[in-house]
């Protein structure tokens, strides 16, 4: 095939010397998309979706993978975060900086779990799928995988969370503030239960991570690792 296009582009260039550098890459490119198949571009987008869920998953599940990144570090609920300092008056700062740190460990360690549901989605990506990643938007993939799997996340993670903030002590470190805070005179009083907060930001986390990915993807041709991968971006690139 590349010999094909060699040779069409030296008989253009031989027979219309009128057409411009934008003219020939332009035909170059259209004979490229053309010998793309339905069956291509899913698999293009399929190892695209592997390669960036498998690298953000990897990144958020290391140790200070969520505390030590700006970016996703997940940090005290609204109520206490506009408090903080009022806590750290009243002698708390060391109760919130525990409590920061085992949240963000408890997150680190449920996103582990999470590979098995994006790769189940990916491989139920159809070819309409494909095409709209493909000529969508630049985190048209990260926001396929959210709709997708941002109801099973929930449901694993919820007992992963638990689990994992237990193992890390931050239920009762977090439990421990919150009483704390509460038994300030005047305060509004903060419901204890920290896991579907953290559930939420971890797998808000993940997606950041996974559409930092998909950007690579898109602009950097050297982040397409696969020859598929390579042809299927061209084509639009």
């Amino acid at each position: 095939m590349k010999n094909l296009l060699v040779y069409l582009f030296l008989v253009g260039a031989f027979t219309a010397w009128s057409c411009t550098s934008a003219d020939v890459n332009r035909f170059i490119q259209g004979a490229s998309q053309a010998t793309l198949t339905n069956e291509d571009v899913g698999d293009g987008l399929r190892d695209a979706l592997v390669k960036g869920i498998s690298e953000g998953a990897d990144k958020a599940s290391l140790e200070n993978g969520f505390f030590g990144n700006e970016l996703i570090r997940i940090a005290l609920p609204e109520e206490l975060t506009k408090l903080e300092a009022t806590l750290r008056q009243f002698g708390l700062g060391a109760e919130v900086d525990r409590v920061l740190l085992t949240i963000n460990r408890g997150a680190e360690s449920a996103a582990k779990e999470a590979k098995p549901i994006f790769i189940n989605a990916i491989r139920q990506l159809t070819i309409q799928d494909a095409f709209a990643i493909l000529r969508g938007e630049q985190d048209a993939a990260t926001q396929f995988l959210r709709r997708t799997t941002s109801a099973q996340l929930t449901e694993l993670f919820q007992p992963k969370v638990q689990e994992s903030l237990n193992q890390v002590g931050a239920t009762r470190h977090y439990t421990d503030l919150v009483n704390a805070y509460n038994a300030i005179p005047t305060t509004r009083k903060i419901n204890p239960d920290l896991n579907a907060y953290v559930t939420e930001m971890a797998i808000d986390g993940l997606f950041k991570l996974i559409a930092e990915e998909e950007q690579k993807i898109r602009a950097n041709p050297a982040e397409r690792t696969t020859a598929i991968m390579r042809r299927v971006f061209s084509a639009v690139d």
